[in-house]
């Protein structure tokens, strides 16, 4: 039995982990929130390792509030940064293979075509640049570790892109029926048009991460996976309208004419080669997911 410890045991990506896992009867999975175990306390993780026998974490815990995190910037790091370090001390002391979860944020997003993992970093928030130093932490301390970026996460879980654009029809359409107000959409949205990703479904990023333990493959480093395609955030708002049916229009607007506390790299897809090639995996394209999950909903 492969005992594995998943940290941020409440939030998406740790949620679909816990769909995906009865198919593997020979991991033993243990989830854990920040009071179960914060990963900012060291005392507390190298506790929580020295009372566990554990042979892999996978590190889901991240503070992931973009804007809120120019404002925090203390709090962005000690979660994103020292957080992934205290784990790093562990697993190696223990001798613990680490999986963390980084981010498509750590690049300025001035790239034309997909970023591999050898291009040269340069977040432009607090939140990239707390998670790119995360990613040195961990790097800097322990060999026997696989660090995942990934880009747009959406899933049936926590709050996501997906899950908010249907919120908003919701609240829009209970507003036109409160006002018996009588037209052909229910409402309209404005989505960011010029900012250039891949939305990428939480299931199938936990579905690697899972095969990666069950092969207990040592090809450890840095991997980029998102879907494949590259596309707007208003293209992706188009697509959850369209496959869940709903009339809505939207509207496709400027980042300028949407002014937020944090710079978003404007274009931030990712190049799968390395993890496709290393592991083997098929990575479906955004569109068809998108709509295999918005019909199983």
């Amino acid at each position: 039995m492969i005992n594995v410890l998943v940290t941020g045991g409440q939030g998406q990506l740790a949620s679909c982990i816990k769909d995906v896992e009865v198919e593997y009867d020979n991991l033993n999975i243990i989830y854990t929130d920040s009071e179960a175990l914060n990963i900012c306390n060291v005392s507390q993780v190298q506790s929580f390792f020295k009372s566990y026998d554990i042979d892999y974490c996978i590190n889901c815990a991240a503070y992931t509030a973009v804007d809120k995190a120019e404002e925090e910037k203390e709090l962005a790091f000690k979660v994103n940064a020292e957080g992934p370090k205290n784990l790093a001390l562990a697993c190696k002391e223990h001798n613990v293979v680490l999986i963390h979860i980084s981010t498509d944020f750590v690049f300025d997003g001035t790239n034309r075509e997909p970023y591999t993992e050898e291009d040269k970093t340069n977040p432009i928030s607090v939140y990239g640049a707390s998670k790119l130093q995360g990613e040195i932490e961990i790097q800097n301390i322990l060999e026997e570790h696989f660090i995942i970026r990934t880009s747009w996460l959406y899933s049936e879980y926590g709050y996501n892109f997906m899950k908010t654009m249907l919120r908003l029809y919701f609240d829009l359409s209970t507003s036109s029926r409160q006002a018996k107000l009588s037209t052909t959409t229910d409402g309209e949205i404005s989505v960011v048009s010029d900012q250039i990703g891949t939305p990428t479904y939480a299931g199938d990023l936990a579905m690697v991460i899972l095969e990666i333990i069950n092969r207990g493959s040592k090809a450890y480093g840095l991997y980029h996976y998102s879907h494949e395609g590259a596309i707007s955030w208003y293209d992706f708002a188009k697509a959850i309208f369209e496959f869940s049916n709903i009339l809505i229009n939207v509207n496709p607007i400027s980042t300028a004419a949407y002014p937020r506390a944090a710079k978003r790299p404007p274009y931030s897809v990712l190049n799968k080669a390395k993890i496709r090639k290393t592991f083997n995996v098929t990575i479906p394209d955004w569109h068809i997911r998108l709509k295999q999950i918005l019909e199983g909903l």
